[in-house]
């Protein structure tokens, strides 16, 4: 990747995140049931004795219960969904054991792709699909789905250390009325929607819908066929920190007619406003903008980001009243555009000129995994 990051004040925080423990902190389960891919749903879902399907788990979880699933791939031919509540001090936990390799792959569900101009039913949306409040899902990977997780109407709920890759439309898809959820350490690419020629799939989607409280955290979205990071008409505010997008709006898959927009972080849109804040985040080598507010005219509070080598706009915020504060712009088609109503202080663009800045080789996209404290 011919790739140069510039930081604004990122890299003490990014240092400071990689030696941080991992969030770990759930209540001690009331109970515990295991699921491995030679197991049997006749068992009773001990450790000895797993379950072998995953929604069989599902069904039996109550609050408290965590369901560890043994390391293999589990192929399952509908969509794993997860409707039960849990509570706030007794969440319902979906993770892998220990740490092993768990890989959920949706390529056996349908719409894995559906038809150019179908439409997915709703509940068939994600190969882990989540109607509950108060769940964790932990360590999985999941590929080749109908969306790779999607997430309705889900409050309290915790997507840690997930990889959401090569699925059929946006890697995790939060929707609806949703509220006080963590996204942390979520590593998304490669996703992209065959019936939309590349129009939707984001590598992390907060759309349509409302609720205070969403925290996204670590995450790194790369690769996708539209967007990074989509807040599309989600009209609470969110908060996004040390967040990378980079790569995304190109037509990897020879897609025809493709109409994927390529934005690093895209937040919201259609006028519905909401005020959102970004720090610490990194866009760049997108197909066109790093940040842009996208006709959310609300007031944007982004702080110590880089945007570099974006043909469009670094720093798009023309049609809200925002605040930019301490933020980097190099080698971008145009570095910012700023309404009147938009104030800010030591940014790149009115402190120093970008001629004279010194590149060195990028390191973020090769960045191990990342352990980030809930804030």
């Amino acid at each position: 990747m011919r790739a140069t990051l510039l930081v604004a004040g990122t890299a003490l925080a990014v240092a400071s995140v990689l030696a941080a423990p991992p969030l770990d902190a759930a209540p001690a389960p009331v109970d515990a049931l295991y699921v491995a891919t030679g197991g049997d749903d006749a068992n009773p879902g001990t450790l000895a004795a797993p379950l072998r399907t995953i929604q069989k788990a599902v069904d039996l979880a109550r609050p408290g219960t965590t369901i560890s699933l043994r390391g293999g791939t589990y192929a399952p031919d509908t969509n794993v969904r997860l409707l039960r509540d849990g509570t706030s001090s007794l969440p319902i936990t979906l993770r892998n054991h220990g740490g092993e390799r768990v890989v959920v792959d949706g390529e056996n569900m349908p719409h894995t792709p559906g038809a150019v101009g179908s439409s997915i039913p709703r509940a068939e949306r994600g190969a882990i699909h989540v109607e509950g409040d108060h769940w964790r899902i932990v360590g999985l990977e999941v590929v080749h789905g109908p969306y790779g997780v999607f997430a309705l109407d889900t409050n309290g709920s915790v997507f840690e250390r997930l990889v959401t890759r090569d699925n059929y439309e946006s890697g995790l898809h939060v929707q609806g009325a949703s509220s006080g959820n963590l996204v942390v350490d979520l590593d998304s690419y490669g996703n992209r929607d065959p019936r939309k020629n590349g129009e939707s799939a984001d590598g992390l989607a907060i759309k349509e819908g409302s609720g205070a409280g969403n925290v996204v955290r670590g995450a790194r979205l790369w690769n996708n066929s539209d967007d990074g990071l989509d807040y599309w008409m989600f009209s609470s505010p969110i908060l996004t920190e040390l967040t990378l997008g980079w790569g995304n709006g190109f037509n990897r898959w020879n897609l025809p007619g493709f109409t994927g927009d390529g934005n690093g972080f895209k937040l919201g849109g259609n006028g519905v406003a909401a005020d959102h804040t970004v720090r610490d985040g990194m866009a760049w080598d997108n197909a066109a903008s790093g940040f842009v507010d996208n006709d959310n005219p609300g007031g944007h509070r982004i702080e110590r980001s880089t945007a570099w080598d974006n043909p469009k706009t670094g720093f798009a915020f023309d049609r809200s009243s925002s605040t930019l504060t301490k933020n980097l712009a190099v080698a971008n088609g145009i570095d910012v555009s700023v309404g009147s109503g938009s104030a800010g202080v030591g940014n790149s663009w009115t402190t120093w000129s970008s001629s004279s800045a010194r590149t060195t080789a990028p390191t973020a996209a090769g960045w191990p995994t990342r352990r980030c404290t809930p804030g």
